[in-house]
């Protein structure tokens, strides 16, 4: 196999691992809330908004560690031990108690600062310039698939129910810690590159994630990429994404959590009111994975750069946002079991809830595939420590909704998403404009970009 090839090749296995194990834990944070709340009866006191916030605290944090941790172990070592734990925390619901629900949480955010990280790094090692984009897309269509098939079963198995039993529940988190796990598994297949860099190139990704004998230099490594990680904060181009960051990880709170929490709420959609959660993810899977062919695969046709498709992503979620604050009830993340009989601006419309989950899923992706693009693009010689703070910032920010949802109505986290959204787009706009004149100034084509 050509080294073409053999990278393509690692970065659809890459893709494919990654739609295993989120396919298992996204449903499981999609479902996570309604389920613990049919348990609030027993001995089991947990929040799913809770455990969120601890997940996305825990993982902001330890991104400040992450990159040298990666640099210890190699990328794809961490990538399956990070998988191993995210199957764990997943199994907890399968015979749920309070004590290990919480420390899960803290284990695998510190798992998925790891696991993103070299997530990023492989996916860099892979790509050039010419190829960044075309990979990112490859690799966001295929973990978007995990929206898809856990979704489907959800929608299936749940359907005509209004209270989740524990057979249900049993039977629902054995299957995900099986897929998970078979995510984990799949690393394993992802072959090495070569060491290809030039002498004297002190600062490359592979001086910094290379693999060496000697456990000195492995250590001089890590202190090299947390210095990195430290530097690579206070520049301009970081700091203008980290806006835009932001807003990506208070969209994930909001579409993972607690849209299909607000979806499971709603009375007046009669007996399907649990089984529309599933098929909600399926149409935010839709969404992403529509939004990762076009603005990645089809990529090398843009002679516009990035700034058109988030554009159009910060338009699709304006769009969901209105029809959200008017077919949905204000208090619907925050209701109890019994549900809300509120009602917003409308009868709550169940195709109206539906088009509003495809379209926070293809404005997702419209941002996510052009931040892992321009990240790529602009940090290929130190791609662990962006793709670190990438993930802290968004993190931090996940934490944050995961926590005021506790507590916010919904027309108030439509209205921080809207803010946070809008400046976020501005600052996109202002690196990549500097992208492109860089690109200028070496005679390379705009396009490739």
């Amino acid at each position: 196999m050509s080294s073409e090839g053999k990278k393509l090749f690692n970065i659809i296995i890459l893709g494919v691992s990654f739609m295993f194990i989120f396919t298992a834990f996204q449903s499981c944070g999609n479902i996570a809330q309604t389920v613990i709340t049919n348990l609030n009866n027993t001995d089991f006191h947990g929040s799913g908004y809770t455990s969120m916030s601890i997940i996305y605290g825990v993982l902001s944090a330890s991104n400040l560690i992450s990159p040298s941790l990666v640099a210890l172990v190699g990328p794809q070592f961490s990538m399956v031990v990070s998988g191993v734990f995210y199957s764990l925390y997943i199994a907890v619901f399968i015979q749920p108690s309070t004590w290990a629900f919480y420390t899960a949480s803290v284990l695998i955010g510190i798992a998925a600062a790891v696991l993103w990280t070299a997530q990023g790094n492989c996916l860099t090692e892979n790509s050039d310039e010419n190829t960044i984009g075309r990979n990112s897309g490859i690799f966001w269509a295929l973990l978007q698939f995990s929206l898809i098939f856990g979704n489907l079963y959800i929608y299936f198995a749940w359907q005509g129910k209004t209270h989740i039993s524990e057979s249900d529940r049993r039977t629902v988190f054995i299957a995900l810690t099986v897929i998970s796990l078979v995510g984990t598994v799949l690393f394993f297949l992802i072959r090495k590159q070569e060491d290809t860099k030039a002498p004297g190139d002190d600062d490359s990704t592979n001086e910094i994630l290379g693999e060496s004998s000697s456990a000195r230099n492995k250590m001089m490594r890590a202190v090299a990429a947390f210095k990195k990680s430290i530097t690579l904060s206070f520049t301009k181009e970081m700091l203008l994404l980290s806006v835009t960051t932001a807003y990506t990880g208070l969209v994930l709170t909001f579409f993972s959590g607690v849209y299909g929490t607000c979806i499971g709420a709603v009375n007046r959609f009669g007996s399907e009111e649990k089984s529309l959660i599933g098929l909600s993810g399926i149409f935010i899977g839709v969404g992403e994975i529509l939004g990762g062919g076009i603005f990645g695969l089809l990529s090398k046709k843009s002679r516009s750069g990035r700034n058109p498709v988030v554009m159009l992503g910060i338009l699709v979620h304006f769009i969901a946002f209105y029809l959200i604050f008017f077919n949905m009830p204000n208090d619907a993340p925050i209701a109890p079991m019994e549900g809300t009989d509120q009602v917003a601006y409308m009868i709550p419309s169940k195709e109206v809830a539906m088009l509003c989950s495809f379209l926070l899923g293809l404005g997702d992706s419209c941002f996510n595939t052009q931040l892992l693009s321009i990240l790529g693009f602009l940090y290929s010689e130190d791609s662990a420590p962006a793709f670190a703070i990438f993930k802290f910032v968004q993190s931090i920010c996940a934490a944050v909704a995961y926590f005021y949802s506790n507590y916010f109505l919904l027309q108030w986290q439509l209205l921080i998403m809207v803010i946070v959204g809008f400046f976020g787009t501005i600052t996109f706009f202002t690196v990549e404009w500097g992208a492109a004149a860089a690109l200028a100034a070496r005679g390379s084509d705009y396009s490739s970009i």
